[in-house]
């Protein structure tokens, strides 16, 4: 019967959002969008595998919220229980919660769909959203975390190097170094951790291991960052499984956030120049930060990022192989 459900809200929900008015969803991120902007439903779920029976199951899910750089409308949820809507107090992430016992089935399944409208972000020509960072915000962000430290060897990397006094010049300059030191290979065991001794040594990873040098280098530096993480989209409109995460990093220049999005331009270096200080609207982001502590609070260690569904068994973490993640998205054609 849930599945009979759950396929007639994937016919019901496409019509929803063709009923929604596209010409004006978004407009709240900003009226006068410098650049692209891209719609799209977007699909998030998983499967939990090898459930033991009466056993106690709790789980987290990360939400995606409306910034200025993303509008996003809940529009359907299939959950094995009722499930409640937490704010993470430290970044400020949406996470959804449910918890059960395990009746016949050793497998639980549970969906959310949410329609996405995501700009291109231009955050040096626009300038960005004008923010001023609270003395919390700025020690948040200018401090180690447990894989990302701001003292150490990574540091050597920068002997010589001539820096100059303006926050932006800075990054630009660490943004550099970390393209010529590390090349985007997802060969080696270790990558993706963003583990930033790891990083140092093996000079190659993916998005995340890119990132966690910058963000380590600029707080080395007196600069606020930030890890952002999501998905990436293909450019084509059209629809599709999204098989892998995307993440980037942010800068505070001292009145904005400001993206890069290094492995990007380590993959295509024709867009360097590019990827220091705009992002495609190709994305949809999740949530910000590591070192994750959970609303209600898990009863393992804290995230060291959040993007998966994060679930407990009896009060231990389940294995990553046995929760299947399922993510999907489908282009929506705007209004003329």
């Amino acid at each position: 019967m849930k599945r009979k459900l759950l396929v007639l809200w994937m016919v019901l929900s496409g019509a929803l959002a063709q009923s929604l008015s596209l010409s004006t969803f978004g407009q709240e991120v900003k009226k006068n969008a410098p650049g692209n902007s891209r719609t799209f439903r977007f699909d998030y779920g998983a499967t939990l595998k090898d459930l033991p029976a009466g056993a106690r199951v709790r789980a987290w899910l990360p939400v995606p919220q409306s910034t200025d750089r993303q509008t996003v409308k809940a529009l359907q949820q299939e959950l094995p229980s009722a499930g409640q809507l937490h704010t993470d107090p430290v970044y400020g992430n949406r996470i959804l919660y449910f918890e059960l016992t395990r009746s016949a089935s050793p497998s639980v399944a549970f969906t959310t769909s949410y329609l996405v409208r995501r700009e291109e972000v231009r955050g040096l020509s626009s300038g960005g959203e004008q923010v001023d960072l609270t003395d919390r915000q700025r020690q948040l962000f200018l401090s180690a975390n447990t894989l990302v430290p701001v003292t150490g060897k990574q540091l050597e990397l920068l002997k010589g190097i001539s820096f100059p006094q303006d926050p932006l010049a800075i990054a630009r300059t660490l943004y550099d170094r970390v393209d010529d030191h590390v090349k985007y290979d997802k060969s080696r065991p270790g990558y993706g951790n963003g583990d930033v001794l790891w990083v140092c040594d093996s000079r190659t990873g993916n998005c995340t291991d890119f990132h966690s040098l910058f963000i380590s280098w600029a707080r080395a530096k007196g600069i606020p960052a930030r890890f952002e993480i999501g998905f990436s989209l293909p450019s084509e409109r059209g629809k599709g499984v999204i098989s892998g995460y995307h993440c980037w990093a942010e800068f505070y220049n001292g009145q904005s956030w400001v993206p890069v999005d290094i492995s990007e331009a380590d993959k295509h270096p024709e867009m360097k120049q590019y990827f220091f200080g705009n992002l495609t609207e190709n994305r949809v982001a999740f949530t910000i930060g590591r070192d994750i502590n959970l609303v209600p609070r898990q009863s393992g260690e804290p995230l060291n990022y959040f993007l998966f569904p994060y679930v407990e068994v009896n009060g231990l973490p389940w294995p990553k192989e046995k929760i299947e993640l399922s993510c999907a998205y489908a282009d929506i054609e705007r209004e003329k």
